[in-house]
């Protein structure tokens, strides 16, 4: 069950964290896998690093990113792959990789639209409005661009899995997260809206809803925070990387066929009413 043979997967934003354990999750299952990011190893300049923000900017200082290094482990499971920069805010650039994927690979069947931002933190009256368009730009429009970008071939080949990465933020709001939760919100209204569509062409169109995940980001954060976010969960833990990758790999397979428009919390029960 579960099976990827002969599939053809772009995950986005799959530097490190959920994109990267995504990645390599859907190539296990037997999908050829591309990661695209903003970040990649070889890049000598890594410009984007700062015109998206200081997470970026951390990732890249402290050699975070993983894209051309995933690429090659999943090489090495026997798959093919390849590892591209991408910017999801550039329409032509996108569009390009497309086509280059279905030239390359042969098709494009599953897209994880994973590339976000998460470090425009404040409360409403300190919400920067530069920051709020960026994100609006990258973790919504950027989706929605990807998509537009994957669904002629999606629709050609009579066969489409689409998997927006959203968060609970998005369906319980977050404290000083004003833009991030519009955005995974607004996500959550595009995955439906695509599931309307799709359904006539065999595309599907699903939104995973991770909660306290333990990323690499996530790691680096206020310890007490870290804290009182787990104590929400009625696992009392954060969860992995994998455990979003699992609930992937199963939305993107011949079994997931008949879902379509689902919201799948992957999220240890903070979502609960717990105490």
């Amino acid at each position: 069950m579960f099976r990827l043979e002969g599939k053809v997967a772009l995950v986005t934003g799959g530097s490190r964290g959920l994109g990267r354990a995504d990645a390599l999750a859907l190539a296990r299952a037997g999908a050829d896998v591309v990661i695209a990011d903003i970040l990649v190893e070889s890049d000598p300049e890594g410009m984007e690093a700062e015109r998206f923000g200081p997470l970026s900017q951390v990732m890249k200082a402290t050699g975070v990113v993983y894209t051309e290094r995933t690429s090659e482990e999943i090489v090495a499971l026997g798959r093919r792959s390849a590892a591209y920069k991408m910017d999801v805010t550039d329409k032509e650039q996108v569009k390009a990789v497309v086509s280059r994927i279905r030239q390359t690979f042969g098709g494009l069947h599953i897209l994880v639209n994973n590339a976000g931002t998460l470090d425009h933190v404040a409360q409403l009256e300190s919400q920067s409005e530069e920051m709020w368009e960026r994100d609006l730009r990258v973790n919504l429009t950027g989706a929605l661009n990807c998509a537009k970008a994957a669904w002629p071939v999606m629709r050609e080949q009579g066969f489409g899995r689409i998997i927006n990465m959203a968060s609970v933020a998005g369906t319980l709001g977050g404290y000083g997260q004003a833009s991030y939760s519009t955005t995974k919100a607004g996500l959550l209204g595009l995955t439906k809206s695509l599931a309307l569509e799709g359904a006539r062409y065999g595309i599907t169109s699903n939104a995973i809803v991770p909660g306290i995940i333990a990323t690499e980001a996530y790691l680096m954060s206020n310890p007490k925070m870290r804290e009182r976010m787990e104590a929400r969960t009625a696992f009392k833990r954060p969860g992995k990387p994998e455990d979003v990758a699992h609930a992937i790999v199963f939305l993107a397979s011949e079994e997931a066929g008949y879902i379509t428009g689902a919201e799948l919390n992957v999220a240890g029960g903070i979502e609960l009413f717990t105490f």
